[in-house]
């Protein structure tokens, strides 16, 4: 025994078509239209419970009676490439004439007396955002963040270039000034040791030499020890500059 043909008239008749981006909610509709003059019972189905909600599922239509159903998919993430196999079902019969109980006529009732019309779900990107998606797809875990988005190659080697040109400027400054320092200093234990002559000199001795430390010597010695870590930390961009170098380039 053939099941009996769906009196109902759907629409859309094949196809639910869901518009995206999928990162929100996105509602379809679907009509149902009962041309007949009996009443009709109907329930929705689909693969997909648990992405889907369907507002009304199940109801009565009076003859010649029209309902909207709205269709809800829930946030996902699409892939164009993974094969869509959701599809919906439109489950109907006539209703017996008298009262209607809706959920003990499907308890009861027999699967082959059932009109059913199948639906399958399509879900469309739209263009600006397909090549973002697409993109998304085939980006492949291993890749590196250089590789996804990467410089050109002569904006690299001239930042590259400018940095180790103010590395090497900056160098060559800080050893100026370290030997204009050092030779400050000499000149300063040059003065102590003439001062030191002198006050001997004129108190008949009794102080040795070196026992009478200056103020100017701590002084000189923290700017060398501050002139050395910069010399320090110079070198050691240009020899970052150069590792990168010969990897970028």
């Amino acid at each position: 025994m053939s099941k009996p043909e769906q009196v109902l008239r759907i629409e859309p008749q094949y196809e639910l078509k869901f518009q995206g981006p999928f990162k929100v909610p996105v509602t379809s509709y679907m009509t149902l239209t009962n041309p007949s003059d009996k009443k009709v019972i109907f329930k929705i189905k689909t693969t997909a419970p648990k992405k889907y909600c369907v507002r009304p599922n199940s109801g009565l239509l009076d003859p010649n009676d029209t309902i909207k159903l709205a269709i809800c998919l829930q946030p996902f993430t699409f892939d164009p490439s993974e094969k869509n196999k959701h599809k919906f079902m439109v489950q109907s019969l006539f209703a017996p004439d008298g009262e209607v109980n809706i959920e003990q006529i499907w308890k009861e009732i027999n699967p082959e007396q059932l009109m059913d019309s199948k639906l399958k779900c399509v879900f469309e990107m739209p263009p600006d955002q397909m090549e973002a998606g697409e993109e998304v797809v085939k980006v492949s875990p291993k890749v590196s963040v250089i590789n996804a988005a990467p410089l050109h190659p002569n904006a690299n080697s001239s930042v590259l270039e400018g940095d180790l040109r103010t590395a090497t400027t900056e160098i060559q400054q800080l050893s100026e000034e370290i030997s204009s320092l050092r030779a400050e200093n000499l000149r300063l234990k040059e003065q102590m040791l003439q001062m030191k002559v002198d006050v001997q000199s004129r108190s008949g001795g009794g102080i040795a030499v070196g026992a009478a430390p200056t103020k100017y010597q701590p002084a000189v010695q923290m700017q060398q020890s501050l002139m050395l870590k910069r010399l320090a930390t110079s070198l050691a961009v240009v020899i970052v500059g150069i590792i990168l170098g010969k990897y970028v380039l």
